[in-house]
């Protein structure tokens, strides 16, 4: 008979442990998935910043020396990702090849001036720190003008906060529901112990003494949860990377080691903590209390 109820018992407890564990798998898959969306979103939105480019039109009189002083001063600036430099010549050809036909012979004279094109680091590619930028430059006795998109950048602006507000708000609320959920599994995981708990408390256990092999099982049982969602989600990669080339997932490989990071991370932290409370409750339960 006691046989029998000892083999009942590690059937129940083989049953909550796995629904622990596709609980956390489930829910941390999810998160990864969210996590990948907003890590590759800020990507994709610098790599637009990038694309964002400052002209500055040279006076004629600037010689080539200036010119090559002012381009060897600009690499140097902070915001500077890169330069490209674009004489008047070379601007003439573009413009011909665009209209099919040779302008300068039309004018005589060739009306465009040297440029120097400064593409900005994407946290310099805001309107407020662009005009701050431009103003200075147009003090420079070598610049007659600048010249950027100050529209397409405050519409650049406005949707990737959009976009990175949302994001926040559903990563915050799939959050808060995964510690809800897991911390509901492992709570139920802990429940079918609470007779254990209240007899080596009874015997003089201490309650780290007796939290101490609860707090490992719930990590052990969270880092088999997060090696579920991490094969789920190395699979989700690979298929997007097939269909989506142009995300380069499997090259990237610092955004899967914090995407890889921040799943273990968060399923240890998240376990430790659901399994802290959990027997924390059961610890202060009297036992006439352990029925309800």
């Amino acid at each position: 008979m006691a046989t029998s109820f000892d083999t009942y018992q590690k059937r129940r407890l083989r049953s909550s442990y796995f629904s622990v564990i596709v609980s956390i798998s489930l829910v941390l898959f999810l998160v990864g998935v969210l996590g990948l969306v907003l890590l590759k979103s800020t990507r994709v939105a610098n790599h637009f910043k990038e694309k964002a480019a400052m002209t500055l039109f040279l006076k004629d009189d600037v010689n080539s020396q200036n010119i090559k002083n002012l381009r060897a001063s600009l690499s140097k600036e902070k915001f500077t990702n890169k330069i490209v430099y674009l004489s008047k010549e070379e601007a003439a050809k573009i413009h011909g090849k665009e209209l099919g036909e040779d302008f300068l012979q039309f004018l005589g004279t060739n009306p465009l001036k040297n440029g120097i094109d400064i593409y900005l680091k994407p946290s310099f590619v805001t309107p407020e720190k662009m005009a701050e930028i431009a103003e200075r430059f147009q003090e420079n006795a070598f610049v007659s003008e600048v010249s950027y998109d100050k529209s397409l950048i405050q519409l650049l602006t406005e949707n990737i906060q959009k976009i990175s507000f949302w994001l926040l708000v559903i990563s915050a609320f799939f959050g808060l529901a995964s510690m809800i959920l897991i911390n509901s599994s492992i709570r139920l995981s802990v429940y079918s112990k609470r007779f254990n708990i209240k007899t080596m408390q009874m015997v003089g256990a201490t309650k780290s003494f007796i939290r101490k092999p609860f707090i490992w099982q719930g990590i052990k049982l969270g880092l088999l949860g997060a090696i579920v969602a991490l094969m789920g989600l190395s699979a989700v990669i690979y298929y997007a990377n097939i269909y989506i080339p142009e995300l380069q997932l499997l090259n990237d490989y610092a955004l899967l080691s914090y995407l890889f990071g921040g799943v273990v991370m968060a399923a240890l932290i998240i376990t430790w903590m659901s399994t802290y409370f959990a027997t924390q409750r059961f610890l202060n339960l009297q036992t006439d209390e352990l029925y309800y």
